[in-house]
């Protein structure tokens, strides 16, 4: 049998295009002594992956030319050679773009969504829900009565972050991308109110929705929005930051200096800004991010939305869409039934 994958072709300048992946086979190799194989089930699709794509400097190393797309999965394993896997185990990995893979043991999750979706492991219950989770713990801590924005409102970090302010008893303030998007922030998310970032006013509309200032800000986006806000952050904001998805292609034509104006706001209003990689927080807080969210997702009381794409081939062209806004929800490849 052969495993059919995805490879970082050439390094994209800017905008990543089709002709910066290409579609390989290669033979599947059988496990050894402590090893599983795997038929990879879903694939993750993520804004940092575009880093990944880039050698400059980073949190970690970039993906070389001719190399396996990073990602994570949801896979079923196929044969096992440990004694804590069996034939039929859903498990999660970071086998990367691709149909098989046969890793070391060590480095595969067995899943456990409490009856969610097994793809939800990736999404709500996965990295982006712990994104969401760790961040406002940690760093955001919002109190009853205070205000949280969140950019990406509609996706899985955002969506959720939102959801964790309602539950502390705060107002949520979400920011999206087009009239459904806002719709669904809104109508089926349950958050105060939300903001067209496409829209001509959005600085003044988020003014408009945030009239006691903005209390914890989570920034995962940066660019324009980020303008937005800043002038609205409250003395002693809080604000996690976990993306700058308006800066992982290059600055755009209308990009300006947003240094000076930032530290003089952090300065004078004495704001927390505190980049993290999810990765930090999870020896301290994943158990408790899976015992509390999983059963609130599993009943309905926490709300998620997937964006399934077909086909392990479609992969590059539904990670460049990502990279312009054009999901809707947490952004899945079905790699097989």
């Amino acid at each position: 049998m052969k495993s059919s994958s995805i490879v970082l072709a050439s390094r994209p300048t800017g905008v990543p295009t089709s002709d910066n992946f290409r579609a390989v086979e290669s033979d599947i190799r059988q496990p050894e002594q402590g090893e599983v194989a795997l038929r990879v089930l879903f694939l993750s699709l993520d804004p940092y992956m575009r880093g990944r794509m880039s050698e400059a400097k980073s949190y970690a190393k970039p993906v070389p030319v001719g190399g396996i797309m990073e990602g994570e999965t949801v896979c079923e394993v196929t044969l096992s050679r440990h004694p804590d896997f069996q034939t039929g185990d859903i498990v999660r990995a970071m086998t990367g773009w691709c149909t098989h893979a046969t890793l070391d043991a060590q480095r595969v999750r067995r899943v456990n969504t409490h009856g969610a979706p097994v793809s939800t492991a990736l999404g709500v219950l996965g990295m982006p829900g712990f994104t969401a989770y760790s961040g406002m713990k940690v760093i955001g801590q919002p109190r009853k009565g205070e205000t949280v924005v969140v950019a990406a409102a509609s996706g899985p970090v955002g969506s959720l972050v939102g959801q964790l302010a309602k539950l502390a008893g705060a107002r949520a303030v979400g920011i999206a991308g087009g009239s459904d998007k806002c719709a669904y922030v809104k109508n089926e998310l349950g958050f105060d109110a939300v903001v067209d970032h496409r829209s001509q006013n959005f600085a003044s509309e988020l003014e408009g929705v945030c009239t006691k200032g903005i209390d914890v800000y989570f920034e995962n986006v940066g660019g324009h929005v980020w303008d937005a806000v800043l002038p609205l952050l409250n003395q002693y904001a809080r604000v996690p930051v976990c993306g700058l998805i308006a800066q992982y292609n290059g600055p755009g034509q209308s990009d300006h200096d947003r240094l000076p104006a930032t530290m003089s706001a952090v300065l004078r209003r004495s704001l927390l800004l505190r980049g993290f990689i999810n990765t930090e927080f999870l020896g301290a807080h994943y158990e408790s991010f899976q015992q509390e969210i999983g059963p609130l997702v599993a009943s309905g009381e926490i709300k998620f939305r997937e964006d399934i794409v077909d086909g392990l081939r479609n992969a590059p062209e539904a990670f460049i869409g990502m990279l312009s806004g054009s999901n809707f929800g947490k952004l899945l490849i079905r790699v097989a039934e």
